[in-house]
Formats: C-alpha cells, structure tokens, sequence
C-alpha cells in the first residue's frame, strides 16, 4: 500500500480514525467498519483526484494521510447522499 508513506496497519489505524472524523463532521450515521473503509478509500480517491489535478498531495506521513482520508472521507459521504436521492 505505501500511500502518503504509511503502511498498512497504520492505513486501517488512521483510515479508521478519519473515517470517525468525517462521520462526525457529516452527520452520518455508519459503523466502525464503514468508517475504515471511508477513510482508506477516501484517501485513496483524493489522492488520484490530486494527482489527475496536478494539486502536491499535502505532505508524506500520519498526518497528511490523516488529513487527505478526512476530505476524501467526507468528498464520499457526500457523493453517496447525492446518489441516494
């Protein structure tokens, strides 16, 4: 995995925590394995948005993964309401 420098038993570790994060800020309502999906798969989702942007990722390490799966995190929220209605 090696995304943001982090490997990945951190990955799952801070994916979970800015998953939290993002369900906090969001107001949704899902549970702890939803939580580490969205923040693994939310930083992972901005990390190619930036990438097709050519936007530098916000840095390498805990907090940058931290901060790039909390956006990415709530960026998936949101697009799963707009679907749902």
């Amino acid at each position: 995995m090696d995304v943001n420098g982090v490997g990945w038993i951190a990955a799952i570790i801070i994916g979970g925590l800015a998953g939290w994060l993002a369900e906090m800020v969001m107001k949704s309502n899902t549970g702890i394995f939803m939580n580490i999906i969205l923040g693994i798969a939310g930083a992972v989702v901005l990390n190619a948005i930036l990438r097709v942007l050519n936007i530098e990722a916000f840095g390498v390490g805990w907090f940058a993964y931290l901060i790039t799966g909390f956006i990415g995190a709530c960026l998936l929220i949101f697009a799963g309401r707009l679907v749902r209605r």
